[in-house]
């Protein structure tokens, strides 16, 4: 056999290996499934991780890949230093060009938690204690500490975390959650001032939110919320108690069992407005953006009183009179 036509040969032989290890390349990285001990999985990339732990790691949990091919695979698609930290939820089927794409895209797991208008920061605290995605960095610190770690300069937090949804990554800190719902609320309620109506009866936006937490008990209807405002803003202007039952219920605590007496509206605490002029000195609930802006732009109506007239809705009136005999038509049957 002449050398050239060895030569041939061989270059024959090397272009058909080529073509052959291509082809299980193509295969192996771009269609083959990557073979899962159980599906799905959450894995987490640690921060500065490289591609030959991560795919370590993931061994150990159960996923069929090897260090080199997917670091060779890395290489190969140029995502050197792309990683990213977090947490991921892998699921079969997953091919190790789908499994990088998600590590350097950062599609890392997101879960969620709520917090609804008008609970208290008790209610709140039991919600981020009780969820099992975060890390529990408060648990046992008492409200001041809890505020210090925040960054807030108030002491007592009732009323100043935003009421809404928040979307986070199992493992973040619930430090964190506590402190984007504060800013969150002091956004809010900073842009809200901006937009005030002139000669409101607060003398700083605090005070506003106190109101706003107070407007949120009283009511669920979004379109009475401004009437709802200007009743108790109409008071403030006048000197009159607000005689708020949530206020009074607020103060009573754990004394409260579900029914206000008459001994209860009697019995003078903080939060008392049927016993004490102005507003309590604190929030008694998360107030959400509606019942903040209604305190910043109160209804023009002159009512100084309104009742419920048992279907969600309230009926107001401008005089003593007027309301006695609302009361008498709505919550005493006529009597």
């Amino acid at each position: 056999m002449s050398k050239g036509r060895l030569a041939g040969l061989v270059l024959l032989s090397l272009l058909v290996a080529a073509a052959v290890a291509l082809g299980w390349g193509w295969n192996r990285f771009l269609v083959e499934s990557l073979e899962f001990r159980e599906s799905p999985i959450r894995f987490t990339v640690p921060v500065g991780a490289n591609v030959r732990s991560v795919a370590q790691a993931l061994r150990e949990q159960g996923v069929d890949v090897h260090p080199t091919e997917l670091w060779l695979w890395y290489k190969w698609r140029g995502h050197d230093g792309k990683l990213k930290a977090g947490t991921y939820e892998l699921a079969r089927p997953m091919t190790i060009d789908a499994l990088l794409e998600k590590l350097v895209r950062g599609d890392v797991l997101v879960v969620s938690i709520r917090f609804i208008e008008g609970w208290t920061f008790r209610q709140m605290r039991e919600v981020i204690d009780a969820n099992p995605e975060l890390e529990h960095e408060t648990h046992g610190l008492d409200d001041a500490e809890l505020m210090r770690r925040i960054g807030a300069d108030e002491q007592r937090p009732e009323g100043l975390f935003f009421p809404d949804t928040y979307v986070f990554s199992p493992g973040t800190s619930d430090v964190e959650i506590y402190r984007r719902a504060y800013r969150a609320l002091k956004r809010t309620l900073n842009e809200a001032w901006e937009r005030r109506a002139v000669d409101l009866p607060y003398r700083s936006p605090y005070e506003a939110l106190v109101l706003a937490s107070i407007v949120e008990k009283e009511t669920g209807l979004d379109e009475e919320r401004s009437k709802v405002a200007a009743v108790f803003v109409n008071r403030l202007r006048r000197g009159m108690l607000l005689q708020s039952d949530p206020t009074t219920i607020y103060g009573l605590g754990e004394r409260f069992d579900g029914n206000l007496r008459r001994r209860d509206l009697r019995a003078d605490t903080e939060f008392n407005t049927y016993t004490r002029p102005g507003l309590p000195p604190t929030p008694i609930a998360l107030p959400g953006r509606a019942s903040i802006e209604a305190v910043m732009n109160p209804a023009d109506i002159g009512a100084l009183y309104f009742v419920s007239r048992g279907d969600g809705t309230s009926e107001f009136s401008s005089d003593l009179a007027s309301h006695n005999r609302a009361v008498s038509r709505y919550q005493r049957g006529g009597r």
